[in-house]
């Protein structure tokens, strides 16, 4: 039958969807893109935040529009959301047919078969149908996590970290470097923590100087790395392989002491500010990436205020920030001194506001540097695409003229002319 899946949320259920389709399709299955061609429509969900939630219900609804017309025959509902409320989502959903929670996806083709009447599948380990573009894909080395942050829900959904062994992921990306892949890029709720679970420590390290010797990849970049496990070794072999990239996305979501504790995040202003003072020290070639919470319970003017002078004394090139939003069952609910929604979004407008000038300052050091550009994307006039400062989906990007055979997934010599907040200008190097 024809099935069509809406995937929300970030990149590792991205990383689900995939497998899911798979599963899909070694039933025998098509994959169609138009919802109003699909037979069966599953719609994978997020629960991270209330906004999230709230999208995913808008889209369960909006798929079921198709049930009601006919067109489509069944309705699935999988992923964060359901695995936390799946109880009242079906006792709310009557027009959803199956709920899924994660780490269930193998279920997925007998289910069908099940309410369709249709032949029982073989259930096999599938290749996964990628959703990215064929040049580029994530890499999930870990699902779940040991960090119980007091604002965060994610252990509530996907538990404790659970590793996947290191033979597996080196043949996983064997497996997608001879279909085509040349960028690689490693998540997890915690990519630096990789391996403790099941090696007894953490063992990123390793696995990133065996992936580096895989030689049809190009660029190999990691994501979510948590501060006190970003070691000298670390660092080390970013800036010292022959396709990792010198790129550390390092969240830090607070540097009040105060607030870190309150938060119940590992380590300390002077642990963060001895690690970045080692970073523009010794690798001053590091794109720096980070996220910050600001209306976390309890925080005051004060401490907002040495947030921003953080940010203008360890600049950094990406920053992505939100607004505290209180999850159910999580200590932070509970926490005394919730913020109004207008101070919160004051502040999170005041620290972007900062930060527009410290990436534009950022972004300005790279005018004059040469460097490859993977084409993503080619219109009329420009070349569209990134170049190793930029992670795929979360940062901006560079354009040159369009140049006669440009495609999708090329790599271009280029040097950078022109810079402003988030985007980067130049041209393509002869």
């Amino acid at each position: 039958m024809k099935a069509g899946v809406i995937s929300l949320g970030c990149s590792k259920n991205a990383v689900d969807t995939e497998t899911m389709l798979g599963y899909l399709r070694a039933a025998g299955h098509a994959v169609v893109n138009d919802p109003a061609e699909a037979e069966i429509l599953i719609v994978n969900t997020c629960g991270f935040i209330l906004p999230a939630k709230e999208e995913s219900i808008a889209n369960i609804l909006d798929m079921a529009q198709y049930k009601a017309n006919g067109s489509c025959k069944l309705l699935v509902a999988t992923g964060c959301l359901v695995q936390r409320y799946r109880e009242q989502l079906a006792e709310e959903l009557p027009e959803v047919d199956i709920f899924l929670g994660v780490r269930e996806y193998e279920r997925l083709p007998g289910l069908i078969a099940s309410k369709l009447d249709l032949n029982a599948p073989q259930v096999c380990a599938p290749n996964r149908v990628l959703t990215t573009p064929p040049y580029r894909a994530y890499l999930r080395i870990g699902d779940g996590c040991n960090n119980r942050c007091a604002y965060c829900a994610i252990p509530l959904i996907r538990g404790d970290l659970r590793s996947v062994p290191m033979e597996t992921l080196i043949n996983e990306t064997k497996q997608l470097a001879n279909a085509g892949v040349t960028e690689l890029t490693l998540i997890a709720q915690d990519t630096s923590g990789y391996g403790r679970d099941l090696y007894g420590e953490p063992r990123l390290v390793p696995l990133l100087r065996a992936l580096d010797g895989i030689d049809a990849l190009k660029w190999i970049r990691v994501l979510y790395t948590y501060p006190d496990t970003v070691s000298s070794e670390l660092l080390d072999t970013l800036a010292g392989g022959t396709r990792l990239i010198p790129y550390l996305d390092m969240p830090l979501q607070h540097i009040n002491d105060e607030v870190l504790a309150d938060m119940r995040r590992r380590g300390r202003k002077a642990d963060i500010c001895r690690l970045l003072d080692k970073i523009y020290a010794e690798y001053p070639d590091f794109t720096l990436r980070t996220t910050m919470m600001v209306g976390f319970p309890g925080e005051t003017e004060v401490q907002f205020a040495e947030l921003l002078q953080f940010l203008r004394d360890y600049p950094f090139d990406r920053v992505g920030a939100f607004a505290f939003s209180p999850e159910e069952d999580t200590p932070a609910v509970v926490m005394p001194g919730h913020i109004s929604e207008e101070i919160k979004q004051d502040r999170l407008h005041r620290l972007m506001i900062q930060q527009q000038g410290i990436s534009q300052a950022r972004n300005a050091r790279r005018v004059g540097q040469e460097t490859e550009m993977l084409v993503e994307r080619v219109t009329d006039t420009h070349s569209i695409g990134r170049t190793p400062w930029h992670a795929p989906d979360v940062d901006g990007v560079l354009r040159v003229p369009r140049g006669n055979g440009h495609t999708s997934g090329q790599y271009l010599p280029v040097r950078v002319t022109e810079a402003d907040i988030y985007n980067l200008e130049g041209i393509e190097m002869k």
